[in-house]
């Protein structure tokens, strides 16, 4: 039972692990956005957009909804924002102790 505990959560963070899919989700911060939405503010093209949100969708990191001729995604849990926050805490405390240490040099 525990591996499999442990097996979810690095499946969890393996769907964290690729740049755009967390770019992608800052900004998903405000609310839901269509892929075209997505593309434009990220300035990349549409099938790298849809590719990272399907990967997100399959992590149930995302949800989507369709309406007319649109598909809308909007984080599933507001709660995956705390967690990037958090980490973007631990790697800031970490480049201010790597900077700490170069400057002793």
């Amino acid at each position: 039972m525990m591996d499999k505990l442990v097996n979810f959560k690095a499946d969890f963070f393996k769907a964290l692990a690729n740049p755009l899919r967390i770019k992608i989700l800052d900004c998903l911060r405000d609310g839901e956005l269509t892929v075209s939405d997505i593309r434009d503010r990220l300035e990349i093209e549409l099938p790298n957009v849809s590719q990272q949100l399907a990967v997100l969708k399959a992590k149930n990191l995302v949800i989507s909804r369709k309406q007319g001729n649109n598909i809308y995604y909007a984080c599933s849990d507001k709660k995956i924002f705390t967690l990037l926050d958090i980490a973007k805490k631990i790697f800031n405390s970490h480049l201010n102790d790597i900077q700490k240490t170069l400057k002793q040099l």
